[in-house]
């Protein structure tokens, strides 16, 4: 039985000893590749129409990885939106003048970062946002005054720690006398620093009563979340 593809048998037969490929073939014909596969077994290439056909395949492999690529970018920058607009809208519902709210997250902060075995209230961050977060809490919650605090930097050993010092102090609010102590990592020498990395700040010297408050507060508060939870 004749196939009904095979009046367009010699033109397909043509284009394949011109050296194109089975795909090009199957899309400006539209016969079936498995078809396309049986006609052509007996035809040999020639060396330079393999070369020209690896390139090809080559090239088409680049372009398909740069489209996946894109893709992946552009669904990536989707979901990334979307997770932005859900946290605005979380936000929005907060009443963040609300002095219990404040506390409840710099308790939280304080589980996850803080110092819990000195007995002092302190916290190290290398991120300035938490930092300034922290401070500012301190002083509205507790009235804790930003020059009573003492600053240490640890820094890595190329990193220049008076315009560290300076840096820290303009981006915390807080006086220059307030760093006063500075501790470089010997096991980072001859390895260079990223530029926009700039060591780590702790602050310490609020009273223990805070961070003992904040401990307590934080344990209620998950306790209390996951007893809800669990009961209903």
């Amino acid at each position: 039985m004749q196939s009904k593809w095979s009046y367009l048998k010699p033109g397909a037969i043509r284009l394949r000893k011109l050296g194109k490929s089975l795909p090009y073939v199957h899309k400006k014909l539209g016969i079936p590749k498995s078809t396309l596969s049986y006609w052509f077994k007996d035809i040999e290439l020639t060396k330079k129409q393999k070369e020209r056909l690896h390139q090809n395949w080559k090239n088409a492999l680049v372009t398909a990885r740069k489209e996946a690529a894109k893709w992946h970018r552009a669904q990536k920058a989707q979901r990334l939106e979307t997770a932005r607009t859900e946290a605005l809208r979380t936000l929005e519902r907060l009443n963040i003048s609300d002095n219990d709210t404040l506390e409840i997250a710099l308790a939280l902060l304080y589980l996850g970062e803080g110092s819990k075995k000195k007995v002092e209230t302190a916290l190290g961050s290398s991120d300035p946002k938490t930092l300034l977060f922290y401070v500012t809490a301190l002083e509205r919650l507790y009235g804790v005054q930003r020059d009573t605090l003492r600053c240490q930097l640890y820094l890595r050993a190329d990193q220049d720690a008076d315009k560290l010092k300076r840096y820290w102090s303009r981006t915390l609010h807080m006086p220059l006398s307030c760093f006063r102590y500075v501790h470089h990592d010997t096991r980072t020498v001859g390895r260079k620093t990223y530029a926009d990395y700039n060591g780590v700040c702790s602050i310490a010297g609020a009273p223990v009563a805070i961070q003992r408050k904040l401990v307590y507060l934080a344990h209620g508060f998950l306790d209390t979340i996951i007893e809800n939870q669990m009961s209903g």
